[in-house]
Formats: structure tokens, sequence, C-alpha cells
């Protein structure tokens, strides 16, 4: 089963997302701010992260940054932020995707399925060459 961390300061963002990503058969875990999940993604191994931007502590940009520096986790930015620069500057630290808020809950279940899927083929191709 794959695993998602979910991290976003508003409990019903986590709820609605959380339900819709169990019914396709992920395993949930959340964090309310960056830093708990820079803290969890040390501990743990996750699949995928949907991080939100604007939260307290360490906003999600920092947080992204810092969790690619010791694991290779594909991470959706999920945001209110939608300006070309918070989406160019998102790619810049290493985010795999951008959704702005508000958005499709069934859309986001098929961006986190194809993020995942473009991961998992670029793993494999690396360990083919190595």
């Amino acid at each position: 089963m794959s695993r998602i961390l979910i991290v976003d300061d508003e409990p019903d963002i986590i709820t609605l997302i959380s339900r819709y990503a169990k019914r396709e058969g992920y395993e949930v875990v959340t964090a309310e701010d960056g830093r708990q999940a820079i803290d969890i993604c040390q501990i743990e191994d996750f699949d995928l992260i949907v991080m939100d931007i604007m939260m307290p502590d360490t906003d999600g940009f920092t947080a992204c940054k810092k969790i690619k520096e010791f694991k290779d986790i594909p991470v959706i930015m999920l945001s209110a932020r939608g300006t070309e620069f918070d989406k160019l500057f998102g790619f810049e630290v290493g985010v795999d995707d951008y959704v702005t808020k508000p958005f499709s809950p069934l859309e986001l279940m098929a961006r986190i399925k194809a993020v995942m899927n473009r991961h998992k083929t670029t793993l494999l191709k690396t360990r083919a060459v190595s």
C-alpha cells in the first residue's frame, strides 16, 4: 500500500484529502506544518507528499527543500498562492506538481497517481542503468 503524507494547517483540507486518498487505497499520515513534516520524514518513508505552502513555523517551500536534501519523495504543492512566481519557485525547490486552491479532490487523486507512476518509472530506469 502506498503511503502519502498530507501537510496542511487547515483541518478541513486534511480531512477532505485524507478521505479521498483512503478511498483510493492509500495509507495516510498527516502533519500540521512544515517543521512537523520534516521531522516525520526523517523517521518514516512515504511514496508522496501533498503540502500546503502557507503554514505556521515552517512554510511548504522550505519544508520541501529540506526534505529533498535527505529523501527522494515526490511532492505536490497545494496552495492558494497561484502566481507564476510561486509556481516557478516551487519547481525550483523540487516540487513535482503544483495544484491551486480551490481544487477538485478527484483531480488531485489523478495527479497523485500520475506523479507516483512517473517517480516509480524514473526509479526503475535509474536502477536499470546502475
